[in-house]
Formats: C-alpha cells, sequence, structure tokens
C-alpha cells in the first residue's frame, strides 16, 4: 500500500498512511506529522450519516489499479484496491472506500509517515 500512495501522490508532498488504506496528505506540516495527521483524521474520518461526513467521491486511476474515494476534506484519500471487491460498480466502491476512511477515523492506526520536508527546503523534524 505505501508503494501504490507513493506512486499516486506528489512526490514533494509528506503524508501518513492509516492501517485500512486512508491517506492523510499534509499541505503545512507541522512537527509532528504523525499527530497532525491523527487529529485530522479523528475529525474527518469517521462517517455521521446525513452530514458532509457521509458524502464520497470515486477517481478512477489511470496509474494503478482501482480507485480513490475522497470525501468531505479534500486531503484525505482512501485507496480501494480492486481485488478488495467483487463489485466494481461506483456505489459499491464508493460506500467500501468510505467504510474504509470510518475505521481509520476511529482506529486511528499509523502503519506509514512519509517526511518530505527536508525535499521542500526545511529540515524534517524527526519524531
Amino acid at each position: 500500500m505505501i508503494e501504490t500512495w507513493r506512486h499516486l501522490l506528489d512526490l514533494a508532498k509528506s503524508w501518513v498512511l492509516f492501517a485500512h488504506g486512508t491517506c492523510v496528505i499534509l499541505m503545512e506540516p507541522a512537527a509532528d506529522l504523525q499527530q497532525q495527521a491523527t487529529s485530522l483524521l479523528r475529525e474527518y474520518g469517521p462517517v455521521r450519516p446525513g452530514t458532509p461526513a457521509g458524502d464520497f467521491n470515486i477517481t478512477d486511476l489511470d496509474d494503478a489499479p482501482g480507485w480513490v474515494v475522497t470525501g468531505h476534506h479534500p486531503d484525505i484519500l482512501t485507496y480501494v484496491d480492486p481485488s478488495e471487491l467483487e463489485n466494481h460498480d461506483d456505489f459499491t466502491v464508493g460506500l467500501f472506500g468510505r467504510g474504509k476512511r470510518d475505521r481509520d477515523g476511529h482506529d486511528l492506526a499509523v502503519i506509514h509517515v512519509e517526511d518530505k520536508r527536508a525535499q521542500c527546503g526545511r529540515p524534517p523534524v524527526h519524531q
């Protein structure tokens, strides 16, 4: 999953990957990337039906198999691999990706931090 996100994302951006495939891109990285991403996902990850937190959009990928599912925060993305589903219609993919984001928003289990601050002219802050 890490290599997939590396392939899909802007090489200059710092990001944090959570256990169920949700990636938080940090447009303005703080000192502690993991804490910053966890705070964002805690607020914007859980699904709340009837609110913008229940909405989703699907992006078909050209550079990798599968889809990226987005929600109400533009920097929180969830990858769905075709092998995870039998039915690949947009609604099914979207619900599945939204569910993965919801689980990540509750579990908050970080599996990878990609720190690109040094490449942007700022030294990385060690966590």
